[in-house]
């Protein structure tokens, strides 16, 4: 039980950075750059945490099938990315000099809900499993949220739409993740799946979403801060408990 609470207080803090990145938008942009170092920051944390906890451990869990979920999580983004949502730039996209159409807007809402919804399906899967893996996961998703809350809404605005529905677009995020959470921690076994599935979804948005913008900053320092999300990583895992 108290992993259950604990889980669903942390999908909720997470549901609320996705709330905060649109309210920044609506209220007082920030940077581009600022926005980058949490895209940066996340994107190194999120891969290292695919790749050394989460794809480990959820091939530990059903040997048979993981890999393939791994493989469907990765491709089924990439499908939705391609086909009912259109490319998108996670933070930094503000598209104030630009009209998009209605569908377009509700498309990309779609697309980044089903995304955060598996942000939560892999906060609760990590529960399930162990607290270690939960607080990993918990922050590796954290980590992207804002600038999750921030394209949202800014594809909002860019659409037409009003400030509330710019609001509104990024609370929908935020409760997806919590539904997300819900479900795992509703139905437990689901884990076997549901952990190598996000690991698929986290790795594509690390790797495919998140690394591409880190790479169109020029210089060495966004590269030095996605290594820095890599090595805190690795630091935690070598402080935590025999997981």
């Amino acid at each position: 039980m108290p992993k259950l609470w604990l889980s669903l207080a942390l999908g909720t803090a997470a549901g609320f950075a996705d709330y905060l990145g649109g309210l920044l938008l609506v209220r007082r942009s920030p940077s581009a750059r600022s926005l980058r170092y949490f895209v940066a920051l996340g994107a190194g944390f999120m891969l290292a945490a695919a790749v050394l906890e989460m794809v480990p451990e959820g091939i530990t869990l059903n040997p048979r099938w993981a890999p393939i979920l791994i493989l469907a999580g990765y491709c089924g983004v990439h499908l939705l990315e391609h086909t009912l949502v259109p490319h998108f730039h996670f933070g930094e996209e503000t598209h104030h000099d630009e009209f998009l159409s209605a569908k377009t807007s509700y498309s990309v809402l779609l697309g980044l809900a089903a995304h955060t919804f598996f942000d939560g399906i892999a906060i609760g899967s990590g529960f399930v499993l162990s607290e270690w893996l939960g607080w990993v996961i918990f922050i590796a998703v954290f980590l992207h949220k804002l600038p999750e809350g921030f394209t949202v809404a800014s594809v909002m605005l860019a659409s037409g739409r009003g400030r509330r529905t710019a609001i509104n677009s990024s609370i929908i995020l935020g409760a997806m993740t919590l539904l997300g959470v819900l479900v795992i921690n509703l139905s437990p076994s689901w884990v076997r799946v549901g952990l190598p599935l996000s690991a698929g979804v986290t790795i594509y948005v690390a790797s495919t979403d998140l690394v591409p913008e880190v790479n169109r900053e020029p210089g060495i320092h966004m590269a030095l801060i996605f290594f820095a999300g890599v090595l805190i990583f690795v630091f935690l895992k070598l402080l935590a408990p025999s997981a």
